[in-house]
């Protein structure tokens, strides 16, 4: 992501004013149509917690999401409408250190009930190899990658990865690729919306208890089905699944530092052949929404395989799934065949 292409937070302050106006323009006539009738109105910052609002919310809640189905949501550009739109809200559930344009629209718009998710559970620090059984590298290997001394620092990590990965000491912000840390945030927002909504927490109990049974059981899935590979290693261009990795005893390997959209050095193609030599790799992963190009030109190079691992940013025709859970599933069985896990 690159920060500079990302709207200022005077032009939020702006924009919020526009946003304002231009719903209070259309109000009367949303109101004569019933709009959402008793519905709380949710916004949603992008598609993992536009799925939970869902699931939790039911029939009680009406979700819009502020990242469109197919736009990568670092990437994310909010209209004036949109920043507007978020004022209006009855409930925000957000994660904090993904968008930050977003963080700085939800900063100004004064909603009481702003869930952040990262605070509902613990966030860790990722380098682009993680393992579930060896942290050794991460400080020596990635000490500059997540470097957070001063802004300029920041901003120029923020460039270089296509991530923000938070204020709080270049944390993690990908939890929702563990179903575990993901079922524990479920619970959050399910408390959450139970005392934003007091009329309707029962449903908002019976629902919160329903979704984080089903992540109990993709979590099982990954248990087993991850148990026993030929090899712990994936190489994958979009370093987001550091918490997945760590989960199931896993070493990831992302291609730190160079954009999706960028080829990689010469220099990091050798690293990763003589990774996937030492550790029997097979595969180089690339994501739904964005350019194959690297993981292409790294197989090509080094023989290994393409494969796809959806981080689960947004949902397209393109997705190996419908919702949440079945992209989770699809990804179990690319891991499950990359890894030669039986």
């Amino acid at each position: 992501m690159n920060v500079r292409r990302l709207i200022p937070t005077t032009a939020v302050a702006g924009a919020v004013v526009l946003g304002l106006t231009a719903l209070s323009a259309c109000s009367t006539s949303d109101a004569a149509d019933g709009g959402n009738g008793d519905k709380l109105k949710v916004t949603a910052s992008f598609y993992p917690m536009q799925f939970l609002a869902e699931r939790i919310g039911g029939e009680h809640v009406a979700v819009t999401s502020l990242t469109k189905p197919g736009v990568e949501p670092h990437d994310l550009e909010l209209t004036p409408r949109q920043i507007g739109s978020i004022s209006e809200s009855d409930y925000v559930l957000y994660l904090k250190g993904i968008q930050p344009a977003v963080d700085d629209a939800i900063k100004q718009s004064g909603v009481q009930n702003t869930v952040d998710a990262a605070t509902l559970t613990t966030l860790e620090n990722h380098g682009s190899e993680v393992s579930g059984h060896d942290h050794a590298h991460e400080g020596e290997e990635h000490a500059d990658e997540h470097g957070h001394e001063g802004e300029e620092a920041h901003e120029e990590h923020s460039e270089g990865d296509g991530h923000n990965h938070g204020e709080e000491g270049g944390a993690d912000p990908h939890i929702w690729l563990d179903p575990v840390k993901y079922a524990e945030v479920a619970k959050g927002v399910g408390k959450s919306l139970e005392k934003a909504d007091p009329d309707h927490a029962a449903d908002y109990k019976k629902n919160t208890d329903a979704l984080v049974a089903e992540l109990g059981e993709l979590n099982t899935a990954y248990e087993t089905g991850l148990k026993n590979p030929a090899t712990k290693t994936f190489i994958t261009t979009h370093s987001a699944f550091g918490y997945l990795a760590e989960r199931y005893g896993l070493t990831q390997q992302g291609i730190a530092g160079i954009d999706p959209e960028a080829e990689p050095s010469p220099a990091r193609i050798q690293e990763i052949h003589t990774i996937a030599e030492k550790e029997k790799a097979t595969t180089v992963f690339f994501e739904t929404l964005a350019s194959d190009k690297t993981a292409k030109t790294l197989a090509k190079d080094t023989g290994l395989k393409t494969g796809v691992l959806d981080p689960l940013e947004g949902i397209t025709e393109k997705s190996q799934g419908a919702d949440y859970i079945e992209v989770m599933e699809s990804n179990l069985a690319a891991l499950q065949k990359a890894l030669g896990a039986k």
